[in-house]
């Protein structure tokens, strides 16, 4: 166990601090859509000219810099719209900063392992927790010159994160390189130019505690009319008092509505955004508000009634209910899903897979769910995992972060506690415990099945073993019963144990004398024995 690295403790995950949704903004008219599209593309130039100062302070910036930004946007839109466009920068601008530093860990992961295996001998074989040597001098040189590029890469990445500068790309930078690649993408240059100037519209608005229905640029009454405040050089637009223009369309919002119309009514902070889908050709509104932070419940109340440890795959949930002893009850339960095809379809497969392990959750009664805290930022790389280009493109594929948040917010809808597992040994040692015993003609148990099982005793606190190590202090049980039994093969294995005091099998009395073996010709073999063998108190298996 010298080998087996120390496992983080287990916790309870704290529920969602937000809220989303969206309603489609029907029948608008000509007019509505050319407001819109002037709106978006006005607001969008601004937000693009805020970014590109944003980045070139880098370091420098404070908050007299950003009062300036604030002021420079003011005379072109109004107070507010400077105040949601600066944040959304500073949103952005961090969010570079983040996937940076995760940039630099990745390729300082790469170099460090291409330096390992580039100093072994040729041909050497690796373990399961270190990788081995090249298989080839031809090998040995291609790594000898991809580890001088990951350095190079490496040393521009740290120049430009001491220096604060990042690299950020209004409206994507998957979407600026398909530009290059319009028949891959099965895409003309209007309808990628469409895409590219509605991914860089800006139309939104932050809410304001204290302010009519919790928003004042963009305004959402009860019955469902929705207005925004348009900006200083679009006020000749405006069908109604004080700079504002009334969309014909009515929204009614059919996830949390009453949540909603609580919220505005009160004129609490309620968040707009408005957006166009080109690929439908439909332009929807989205509202968002926070949610006060709730402390989350104890760890012991959550395996108060028990658990359901869920094992992640790439096109499944392995589910499997534990009483809160950690005991298995029931056949295991599988969930599928599917991950091809677009990144709508796929999340949607995600969505529908949870809402089914959700309500049986529901339905067998338990309290939380138990999963891994799984995280393959730094697991993916080539460096690491070599040819196996089937094994990289698995765990590149599984939604770890999209799963996290779905799972916790559909959760707490429902009353149910997220506990999150270290995700080591899992697999592994639930096959190795838990996979044979429980196979019977009737249910079939596969090692992701056994990992459910591994990861809901890990979050009921209760080793992965179904028994534990012998007593610490002797072969006396006052540290608790034994736990070494006999293999389920063993002939007598249900029988009584001899006493302490008695000799072993074929050897000497305890007084030292040897008794007389009994004649060939007077024994029959595999009767029953005549002695009677007395089980001592301290000898009991557990």
């Amino acid at each position: 166990m010298g080998g087996v690295r120390k496992l983080a403790a287990s916790f309870v995950v704290p529920g969602p601090c937000g809220v989303a949704v969206r309603d489609r903004l029907k029948h608008l008219t000509s007019q509505d859509e050319k407001v819109l599209r002037a709106v978006g593309e006005h607001q969008g130039a601004l937000a693009s000219r805020d970014l590109k100062a944003r980045c070139a302070d880098g370091h420098d910036h404070s908050t007299d810099t950003w009062a300036a930004r604030k002021r420079d946007l003011t005379a072109l839109s109004s107070s507010r719209i400077a105040g949601a466009i600066t944040k959304a920068t500073h949103d952005q601008w961090a969010l570079a900063r983040r996937c940076q530093a995760a940039h630099i860990q990745t390729l300082a992961a790469g170099i460090n392992m291409l330096r390992h295996r580039l100093s072994l001998p040729l041909g050497e074989k690796g373990t399961k927790r270190a990788a081995g040597g090249y298989r080839s001098k031809g090998e040995w040189f291609r790594k000898s010159r991809r580890l001088a590029a990951l350095e190079d890469r490496h040393a521009a990445a740290v120049s430009e994160w001491q220096a604060g500068r990042v690299r950020v790309v209004r409206g994507g930078r998957r979407l600026l390189n398909t530009r290059h690649h319009l028949t891959q993408a099965q895409l003309t240059e209007e309808q990628w130019r469409e895409r590219w100037e509605a991914g860089r519209w800006f139309v939104g608005a932050d809410g304001e505690s204290g302010k009519r229905f919790g928003n004042e640029t963009i305004r959402v009454t009860p019955d469902g009319e929705v207005s925004i405040k348009l900006p200083v050089p679009l006020a000749h637009l405006a069908n109604a008092k004080h700079g504002r223009y009334i969309l014909t369309s009515r929204i009614a919002f059919a996830h949390r509505g009453a949540e909603w119309a609580d919220r505005i009514e009160a004129n609490r902070a309620v968040a707009y955004r408005i957006h166009l889908d080109t690929r439908r050709g439909r332009w929807y509104l989205t509202a968002s508000w926070q949610r006060p932070v709730v402390k989350t419940i104890p760890l012991a109340t959550a395996r108060a009634r028990g658990m359901i440890g869920v094992d992640t795959n790439a096109d499944h949930f392995a589910a499997y209910r534990l009483d809160r002893h950690g005991n298995p009850i029931g056949d295991p339960h599988r969930f599928p899903y599917d991950l091809s095809g677009t990144a709508g379809h796929r999340d949607a497969q995600i969505r529908h897979a949870l809402t089914r392990l959700i309500r049986w959750a529901g339905r067998v009664g338990v309290a939380a769910i138990g999963i891994e805290d799984l995280d393959f930022t730094a697991e993916k790389t080539r460096e690491k995992h070599g040819r196996r280009k089937r094994f990289r493109r698995l765990i590149s594929g599984m939604p770890t972060g999209r799963l996290k948040a779905r799972l916790i917010s559909m959760a707490a809808e429902h009353g149910l506690s997220i506990v999150a597992v270290d995700p080591a040994y899992t697999s592994l040692w639930g096959a190795q415990h838990w996979q044979k015993p429980l196979v019977t003609p009737r249910r079939k148990m596969s090692r992701h099945d056994a990992a459910g099982i591994a990861i809901g005793r890990r979050a009921l606190g209760h080793p992965v073993r179904r028994r534990t190590a012998p007593p610490p202090h002797d072969r006396s049980d006052r540290a608790g019963h034994r736990t070494a039994q006999a293999g389920p093969g063993t002939r007598g294995r249900e029988g009584t144990r001899p006493p302490a005091t008695d000799r072993p099998l074929g050897g000497p009395s305890p007084s030292g004398t040897r008794k007389r073996e009994p004649s060939a010709s007077n024994t029959v073999r595999d009767a029953p024995s005549t002695q009677q063998w007395v089980q001592h108190s301290l000898m009991r298996t557990g």
